[in-house]
This record gives structure tokens, C-alpha cells and sequence, in this order.
């Protein structure tokens, strides 16, 4: 009789942390980003390279601990730049500013519908899970996110 109460136990114990678990994937996965810094670095013909900051909102329950991140910058469904996150950390129900630096395509000349998208891969205990992340800046940010003239 002892070892079915243990056993119950147990299953009530694996679905908690299981439910538990599920719940805070699903926070995680709302992560909210935006722009806190832009800054033109050099310009070319080729294009144009910027320093970045980026804000994330950690809305979960978990440590999230993120490798170096690629993103995208996409304007009318078309990339026009690309950059990279320096690594950083999310403290539960907290924020971090994050570093990196992007480059953009000369012939971009339209700011309108910008968006900013990547996956962060977070390592949580002995696992990992990637997470997407979109970011869409106001026409006024975009134009100053890019130095359009």
C-alpha cells in the first residue's frame, strides 16, 4: 500500500513540474524586444555597419541563458540586413540590454514595415529550447534604426 501512495507520488510530482514546465515555455516564448540604441558605424557602397542595443523582457519564471544570436532585418518581405547578439542572460521576470552589431545592403532605400526577427537558442538546466523573437519598429524608429536619408 506504501509503494502505490509513493507511486502516485511520483506521477503527481512528474506531471506538476511537467505543467509547471509547459507554462513557463509558453512565457518564454512571448520574450518582447525593442530597440533601445542605434548607431551608424561606417557607410559604403556596399552598405552600412551599426552598433545595436536591444532590450528583452524575460516575462517567465526561468534563468535563460542565450548563445551569440543571429537576426534579420526584413523590409516588404525582402532581407536587407543581417546582424548578430552578443551572448547575454535573462533573469527571471527581468530585463537585459544586449549588444551587437548588423550590417544592411546598400540598395535599401523603403523603411516601411521593418522587422527585426531571430531565434535565441536558451540553455534551461540540462536542455535547450529556441525560441523565436520579432520585433516591429515604428516607421519613425525604422528610419532612425537605419540612417535612412
Amino acid at each position: 500500500m506504501k509503494s502505490s501512495k509513493k507511486g502516485g507520488l511520483i506521477v503527481l510530482f512528474v506531471l506538476g513540474m511537467s505543467i509547471f514546465g509547459y507554462s513557463q515555455y509558453a512565457s518564454a516564448s512571448q520574450i518582447e524586444v525593442s530597440i533601445t540604441q542605434s548607431e551608424l558605424l561606417n557607410e559604403d557602397e556596399k552598405g552600412a555597419n551599426y552598433n545595436i542595443e536591444l532590450e528583452f523582457d524575460n516575462p517567465s519564471l526561468l534563468l535563460l541563458t542565450a548563445g551569440q544570436t543571429e537576426f534579420f532585418l526584413i523590409s516588404n518581405d525582402e532581407i536587407i540586413g543581417k546582424g548578430e547578439l552578443e551572448s547575454f542572460i535573462l533573469q527571471p521576470l527581468d530585463n537585459s540590454n544586449v549588444k551587437g552589431t548588423f550590417h544592411t545592403n546598400s540598395n535599401n532605400n523603403e523603411s516601411s514595415s521593418v522587422k527585426i526577427s531571430g531565434i535565441i537558442k536558451y540553455e534551461i538546466f540540462f536542455t535547450s529550447i529556441d525560441v523565436p523573437f520579432v520585433y516591429y519598429p515604428t516607421e519613425e524608429q525604422a528610419r532612425e534604426f537605419i540612417h535612412q536619408k
